[in-house]
């Protein structure tokens, strides 16, 4: 691990936020042009009403992010500090918004905790654990949105493409593709995890006899005997600290799904959508997250506004799906950004700098 610091701390580096930044405004302005018709942005007026509605929506992405701190601190039975979880959560989310979206931060959030005081091998069995509960809340809610709301409903823009077959409609494509893919990883890691520790080991130093890597096998083997007890430690653990965790888990994703339903209010009023169809902006943001994985654009910009005015475009007045996609983004995309590039020089002057002198 410490000799692949030095390409870890590069791969974080504050200045890379400029091209997600650079994409993501690109995007938004030539989309807002296409989609331009005079008078449209004035219907995203402020008032009072829409202030408080947007607070609450910052509130959310507050709360979402409160839970996975508070996972954090479970997983890691409150060996990492509040202060450290916060820096940890931060680092984690600025790192998924500089990289594609089938990359995320994952690779590097063992590096983050690593430093903070966990052992290694704990440290990747606790993100690994993370994911698994990740992935284990969408595999759960996906089939049960899509029974309650309707396939035909959750996989399209409007009603014309409701009576569209599945099989031929490019957002039920994405998602299921998607979800395969969740399913697919849930079961890897659950095995890894769970059931055979070992066998994920051997694969670790399987994979570290490539030429390129392998002079850090004998640090993979360290790292595979830590992660074979932690996960002894975890199948040990009792059923109330997993259920603390996996709700944990719950609040955060609900949290951040219902910020576009608070967005909507601010501008368009809390009688634009019935309670039917909140449920339904609540599911199709589960359908276009699990889309937004074959994104090959840092943290999914760009591809996340173009899904969002498709996707969303029948709740909202025509005219205004861009610019409401743009505000969506400002609340729960590019402050990890700016938070991420305060956030990385102190921490990175506390563990390297500080602990040179």
């Amino acid at each position: 691990m410490t000799d692949n610091s030095g390409k870890i701390l590069k791969s974080i580096n504050p200045t890379r936020i400029v091209l997600p930044i650079v994409i993501g405004l690109a995007v938004t302005a030539y989309l807002m042009y296409r989609e331009y018709e005079p008078g449209s942005l004035s219907l995203l007026s402020f008032s009072y009403k829409s202030i408080i509605w947007l607070l609450l929506a910052v509130l959310l992405m507050g709360l979402r992010d409160f839970g996975y701190i508070l996972r954090l601190r479970i997983l890691s039975s409150n060996k990492v500090s509040w202060r450290s979880s916060f820096n940890i959560i931060m680092l984690w989310e600025f790192t998924s918004a500089i990289t594609p979206s089938a990359v995320g931060g994952t690779s590097v959030a063992v590096f983050f905790i690593n430093k903070e005081g966990i052992r290694l091998g704990k440290s990747t069995a606790v993100v690994l654990v993370t994911s698994f509960l990740d992935e284990l809340f969408f595999i759960l809610t996906f089939p049960l949105l899509v029974i309650l709301i309707g396939s035909s409903n959750i996989f399209s823009p409007d009603q014309q493409q409701a009576i569209v077959p599945w099989y031929q409609n490019q957002f039920a494509i994405f998602a299921l593709i998607g979800y395969a893919l969740k399913v697919l990883y849930t079961i890897i890691v659950s095995y890894g995890l769970f059931v055979n520790p070992r066998g994920l080991k051997w694969l670790l130093l399987w994979i570290f006899k490539l030429p390129i890597i392998r002079k850090w096998r004998p640090q993979a083997n360290e790292s595979g005997s830590e992660l074979v007890q932690a996960s002894r430690e975890f199948k040990q653990w009792p059923r109330k600290n997993w259920l603390k965790a996996f709700l944990a888990t719950a609040l955060s994703w609900t949290a951040r799904y219902w910020v576009v339903n608070a967005l909507i209010i601010a501008f368009f009023g809390i009688k634009w959508l019935s309670w039917d169809e909140h449920i339904l902006v609540f599911g199709k943001q589960l359908v276009m997250w699990i889309m937004m994985l074959v994104s090959p654009t840092p943290g999914g910009t760009g591809f996340a506004e173009y899904v969002f005015s498709s996707f969303l475009g029948s709740f909202i007045p025509a005219g205004t799906g861009i610019a409401l996609a743009f505000i969506w983004r400002l609340v729960s995309y590019y402050p990890y950004l700016l938070i991420g590039a305060f956030v990385i020089p102190k921490w990175v002057k506390k563990h390297f700098v500080t602990r040179r002198k």
